[in-house]
């Protein structure tokens, strides 16, 4: 892994000049995650997860955009930029790494709110950059086989495998699906992504009480290795 953050001027552009590098822009959110998780829950687990993946192909690893698009959670509490916010500093972030010859980007995302904004940002890099630039924008939570949560067993077990910050005895069961028909679990998405208390009072989408550090383990590796392989695919053009 190159932790962008920690390298020297001089030894970077060489390191550029000899080989092409490849990317990574983690972004993830500040807001309410129940009371057993902390406001930086999305922005703590995708920044480990590009991390993982940059040590393991050697990416280089940008600081997280720790800010996201977390409006429908008040008036639980969020910090939130708006979607054209987030999009234009991706645009700009790339560019930029275009004007340092870095022509290959991968956009970790670790928070559903901020999907809007990274929409179709892959077509509009490659016609602002003249075909210059590949951007591949990804969500963590696609490449494991668990249905994804919020502050429920998946974001907790996660967190407890990554993070000392976690309150298991404050964790309660929150908007619990199972036995749903998938109609009625797609209305209260559309609420959700409106406003997330109207959807589940506490704020939590899922039961995180039986979460555990072990789970967030395999989770975890799970997510690393299926999302290497994507970005393996990504810069071969081809299915291995």
């Amino acid at each position: 892994m190159v932790d962008i953050q920690a390298q020297f001027d001089l030894n970077l552009r060489k390191s550029i000049k000899k080989k092409k590098q490849v990317a990574i822009i983690p972004i993830g959110s500040i807001e309410q995650h129940g009371p057993h998780l902390p406001i930086s829950t999305d922005s703590d687990i995708v920044t480990e997860v590009a991390k993982r993946l940059s040590e393991m192909k050697g990416y280089l690893l940008l600081p997280t955009i720790t800010y996201g698009v977390s409006f429908e959670h008040a008036p639980l509490f969020n910090l939130s930029i708006r979607e054209s916010t987030l999009r234009t500093i991706l645009i700009d972030l790339c560019s930029s790494l275009l004007m340092n010859n870095i022509k290959t980007v991968f956009i970790i995302n670790g928070h559903h709110g901020n999907l809007k904004s990274i929409k179709n940002i892959d077509v509009k890099l490659q016609k602002i950059s003249k075909n210059k630039l590949k951007v591949f924008p990804l969500s963590y939570w696609h490449f494991m086989k668990r249905e994804f949560d919020h502050a429920g067993f998946v974001e907790t077990s996660l967190m407890l495998a990554i993070s000392k910050n976690v309150k298991m005895k404050l964790a309660k069961k929150g908007l619990i699906t199972d036995g749903m028909k998938k109609q009625e679990i797609k209305i209260l998405g559309k609420l959700a992504n409106q406003s997330f208390p109207k959807a589940t009072k506490n704020g939590i989408w899922g039961d995180p009480t039986k979460a555990t550090k072990k789970d967030g383990k395999t989770i975890l590796a799970e997510i690393i290795k299926n999302l290497g392989k994507k970005c393996q695919t990504c810069l071969t053009e081809r299915s291995l």
